[in-house]
């Protein structure tokens, strides 16, 4: 979730902005035959540790320096890529992959078992990239074959072994790696000139699909400064907010692809008692959200329909779980008739929550139906969400205050006040961070028996047989997470992502996979083809 994909990219934002204004300063940026420049979103944030697989670069995407076992497919299957087979024990609790004998570093050493082990090793001890909890040891047997130990079943393992990047474990360096790194995927470090960019080119020794892009120069640049990259025509693939979705611009194509990144608002679902979270002493709880009447009047009273039409420019599509609806486990049985206004002022009534003092702002034993929701300030589309939230609940009483903010501002108020979140995966266990009662992330401090258990078996059931369990999460017919349950949440949209190409670049948007939360632009590059021969514009 946001966590973890945004660490450093927005303590760069100033320097990012500066460096965007630099790269952009005066007319189009030449590009040879082969060369393309991308500002886009799961490599538009700069990471603060560098490009580090250890330390949580760009987990959930296509990491282009470093391989990675297995890859997504674009039917959410998986494909073979460092991995030549693998077997799973029948309580999901062992893992053993065969390694390909043909991969090298680019530093020229052979990739064995030995690295495989050393990577996920390392990345379950710095706890910056996937949740590795489950996994108590992986081990080299031989050259090439990998044992992957786990301290309980897991079936979401195999979704691991598709999204770390594997370094050389002799040379690797916790310290330096990060500004240098060295793997064996498509593309080969070359530059980071840090605030502005990144250099890639293509790596002549990469064992797969060779790509046809010689080279990709990443811009650190987002939201405005990236559209006007592309309005200057000095990028060829430029991620722009949703409001810019609907723009036109010579020579450019506007790609909307479907992602299953999914917004949504943690609702503390427990009482102030003054109790601190163990590790951070953050503040647990609310007075205010802990009132289910509260929490059930947002769900049914907000109109979601109305907020994809405007906060998402028209280019969304309501969520009433957090589950989007193009994923094997999606739950239609969650889904509710919400705008209902009517009900939602009945339900708070009933609940004693009334407009004592004409304020418009109703109240229950000397507390205002008021709170905060904390956005990404950086996040256009999370700020228009949370106002517009904001404004539909005045309708019903509730007062809303909407706070655009830095995470490190956001994280202190994730247990006390509302937080506006994003998350979309295509591994499900993604689930047991938001909702697991023991769950260390748990922001809406969910604490439901029935849920707990459909996770557990979820966990001990193979892929297919699990989506039934991770489902019934949401609503299982008598509780569950969403509106219809517990109401922990209040689900807003899926969002689209909106790319601007130049005519100059294919990114073959049939053969791209469901996005993430974060973005993989990326997972196709090896389809991706120059459609001219030049960059004159």
């Amino acid at each position: 979730m946001d966590k973890k994909i945004i660490i450093g990219a927005v303590v760069a934002l100033l320097v990012i902005i500066v460096g965007a204004a630099v790269l952009m300063g005066g007319g189009t940026t030449e590009r040879g035959p082969g060369e393309i420049v991308v500002a886009a979103y799961s490599h538009g944030g700069e990471p603060e540790a560098g490009f580090d697989p250890i330390a949580g670069w760009n987990y959930y995407a296509e990491p282009l320096i470093q391989s990675t076992l297995l890859k997504m497919t674009p039917n959410g299957t998986y494909a073979k890529d460092l991995a030549t087979d693998y077997e799973i024990s029948d309580d999901y609790k062992t893992y053993t992959v065969d390694l390909r004998k043909d991969v090298k570093f680019t530093d020229g050493s052979d990739l064995t078992a030995e690295d495989v082990a050393f990577t996920y090793n390392a990345a379950k001890e710095s706890g910056a990239s996937l949740d590795l909890s489950a996994l108590d040891k992986a081990e080299a047997q031989g050259d090439y074959k990998v044992k992957f130990t786990l301290n309980k079943s897991d079936s979401t393992f195999l979704d691991k072994m598709a999204y770390i990047g594997i370094v050389p474990s002799d040379s690797y360096n916790n310290e330096s790696y990060g500004e240098n790194p060295i793997g064996s995927g498509p593309y080969k470090f070359v530059q980071w000139d840090k605030g502005q960019q990144v250099i890639l080119e293509k790596n002549p020794d990469y064992y797969g699909k060779q790509p046809e892009i010689e080279k990709i120069t990443i811009l650190f640049a987002q939201n405005e400064a990236a559209f006007n990259l592309a309005k200057n025509g000095e990028a060829d693939i430029v991620a722009v907010p949703l409001e810019y979705g609907k723009e036109k611009l010579d020579g450019y194509t506007m790609y909307l692809q479907d992602t299953i990144d999914v917004r949504g608002v943690s609702l503390p679902s427990v009482p102030d008692t003054g109790e601190l979270s163990p590790d951070d002493n953050y503040t647990i709880g609310n007075n205010v959200t802990c009132d289910i009447a509260i929490r059930k009047a947002l769900n049914y009273g907000i109109n979601r329909t109305a907020l994809a039409e405007g906060a998402l420019n028209g280019l969304g599509y309501p969520s009433y779980d957090g589950i989007a609806h193009q994923l094997p486990w999606a739950n239609k049985e969650a889904a509710i008739e919400d705008g209902d206004v009517a009900y939602a002022n009945k339900t708070l009534e009933e609940a004693g929550w009334v407009d004592s003092d004409g304020d418009g702002i109703r109240e229950k034993n000397g507390t205002k139906a008021s709170f905060k929701i904390y956005y990404s300030a950086s996040a256009p589309e999370r700020q228009a969400l949370a106002v517009g939230a904001a404004e539909q609940a005045k309708q019903f009483g509730i007062e809303i205050e909407p706070v655009g903010a830095e995470w490190d501002e956001i994280y202190p108020n994730e247990f006390s006040q509302g937080v506006l979140w994003g998350y979309g995966s295509t591994d499900p266990s993604d689930m047991y961070g938001e909702y697991y009662s023991s769950s260390d992330f748990n922001p809406a401090r969910v604490n439901n028996s029935a849920v707990d258990k459909h996770m557990d078996d979820a966990f001990a059931e193979s892929r297919e047989d699990s989506y039934k369990d991770w489902s019934a999460v949401s609503w299982d017919g008598s509780t569950g997470i969403s509106p219809k349950g517990d109401a922990n949440w209040l689900w807003l949209g899926e969002i689209k992502y909106g790319y601007f190409v130049n005519d100059r670049v294919d990114i073959s948007n049939d053969t791209a996979l469901l996005q993430p939360h974060g973005g993989d632009l990326f997972s196709n590059v090896y389809d991706w083809t120059m459609t001219n021969a030049t960059a004159e514009k």
